[in-house]
C-alpha cells in the first residue's frame, strides 16, 4: 500500500519515493549534486534553475538529470 505522505517518481530510469510537496531543488540536494551543474528535465521539458525551488514533484513524474562535465 502506498504512503500518503509520499510521491512516487522515476528519477534516470529508477524509482524513488519522497516526502509529498519535495521540490526539485531537494531532490538534487538528496542527492548529493550541485545545481549548478546539474540539467534537469522533468517530463520531457526543461526545468530551469530559476524554477526548481518551487517546482514540486507530483506522483509519476519522469525526472532525468544531466551533470555537466568540463573539459577540452
Amino acid at each position: 500500500m502506498s504512503d500518503p505522505e509520499s510521491v512516487h517518481i522515476t528519477v534516470n530510469g529508477e524509482p524513488w519515493e519522497l516526502a509529498l510537496g519535495s521540490t526539485v531543488a531537494e531532490l538534487l540536494e538528496r542527492l548529493g549534486l550541485r545545481p549548478e551543474v546539474v540539467a534537469v528535465e522533468i517530463n520531457r521539458e526543461l526545468a530551469p534553475r530559476s524554477t526548481r525551488a518551487e517546482r514540486i514533484l507530483a506522483e509519476g513524474d519522469v525526472v532525468e538529470l544531466v551533470t555537466l562535465v568540463g573539459g577540452g
